[in-house]
């Protein structure tokens, strides 16, 4: 690995940077169900027994900020995709609290030169503390060429 993103590594990975609260709306949760084409009642009706938003809802929450200060730009960055993990059922009509941190740097070599790719990761808690799960956002920046 490059000694540059070797030391971006030490630097910036698994550091929280960002914190922010969610109000996770049973109405949100049901519309965004619908939309994306559910037919599981569990995440459309709140009325539902075990009614909890759909796994991917996480993806559409984004903190403050989505790289910490100080971090370098390597050139224009892209959206490189998203990822999910869901540990526990997120439970409407609740507030849940994102913190972010890098959780990866790498880069990749590519016709043009160097792609640098940076994962943020937000992890969300309940008020008891518990994990609930993970929301990852993926972000390739192109060198700029000298």
């Amino acid at each position: 690995m490059d000694t540059d993103i070797l030391a971006l590594r030490e630097q910036f990975l698994n550091k929280d940077f960002d914190e922010k609260e969610f109000t996770i709306d049973s109405n949100v949760t049901s519309e965004y169900a619908r939309l994306c084409g559910e037919t599981d009642p569990k995440f459309l009706d709140p009325d539902h027994p075990d009614f909890q938003a759909p796994p991917t809802f996480i993806a559409c929450l984004s903190g403050g900020r989505s790289l910490p200060d100080g971090f370098p730009r390597f050139g224009f960055g892209m959206d490189a995709g998203k990822g999910v993990e869901c540990l526990i059922p997120i439970k409407p009509d609740q507030t849940i609290t994102g913190k972010t941190h890098l959780h990866d740097i790498y880069t990749k070599t590519g016709r043009s030169g160097r792609m640098v790719f940076v994962v943020a990761r937000i992890e969300f808690y309940d008020k008891q503390r518990q994990h609930l799960a993970n929301s990852d956002s993926r972000m390739v920046m192109r060198e700029k060429t000298k």
